[in-house]
């Protein structure tokens, strides 16, 4: 990043936080089941920031959580308990020792959805390296499977001026890297789903324009067990 270009980043930081509304009340409920076939119902939890608890979303069953947990059930043809565990604004500081001593036992995969309060709260890799290593060392022993989400499009966020969005969407890239080299020194157990690099679907905002919607995150969910589950 041009250093010239810092004092513009700068103020328009400022003018961001003085005026983003986002929308902070959870839409996406906290458990659910989603039917399958036959079997014992896997246990599946979310665990993050706000949009692990579904802000911008228009019901239960339209967040990220629910339409992760139709996609497993579909592609593995067992019935999914899934449950969340997030919270609006929280950092991977927060999720590691607030949020993740919740989830309980025995599960059969999580799910972290993270990072964007990190990016916009300047934490930078180092410090995401450590708290996400210290989430994974926790889940491993809660879980058989982890999924790390990379982070949804930053740096396409319409409320976000163009300017800022291009810095935080470069610090957004420098978290995915290191989730991803975390992730990899444990293949068997955690896995790292990085979003796509292409424009997401029209629609894929809410109505704050900072959320996803609730096609958003179906979309969302629809990627990361793309990349996650096993038919």
């Amino acid at each position: 990043m041009n250093p010239l270009w810092m004092p513009v980043i700068a103020a328009q930081a400022l003018w961001l936080r003085s005026t983003l509304q986002p929308a902070t009340d959870p839409g996406g409920g906290t458990s659910g089941t989603a039917p399958g076939p036959a079997g014992t119902p896997l246990r599946l939890a979310v665990v993050g920031d706000s949009t692990a608890a579904g802000c911008g979303a228009a019901g239960d069953e339209e967040a990220f959580a629910a339409g992760f947990a139709r996609e497993l059930a579909t592609r593995t043809g067992q019935p999914v308990d899934w449950r969340v565990v997030g919270q609006y604004g929280a950092t991977a500081r927060r999720i590691r020792h607030r949020l993740v001593p919740q989830l309980g036992d025995r599960l059969d995969m999580v799910v972290l959805l993270a990072g964007v309060n990190d990016v916009m709260a300047g934490r930078g890799p180092d410090q995401w390296h450590d708290d996400l290593t210290g989430i994974l060392d926790d889940l491993v022993t809660r879980t058989a499977r982890v999924v790390v989400a990379g982070l949804p499009p930053i740096d396409r966020i319409p409320v976000v001026p163009a300017r800022l969005a291009h810095y935080l969407g470069d610090r957004a890239a420098a978290l995915d890297a290191v989730s991803r080299q975390v992730c990899a020194r444990n293949p068997e157990r955690t896995t790292f789903a990085g979003a796509s690099t292409g424009a997401p679907p029209p629609g894929f905002f809410g109505a704050d324009r900072f959320h996803p919607s609730s096609l958003g995150y179906r979309w969302w969910a629809q990627e990361v067990a793309a990349l996650t589950i096993i038919d």
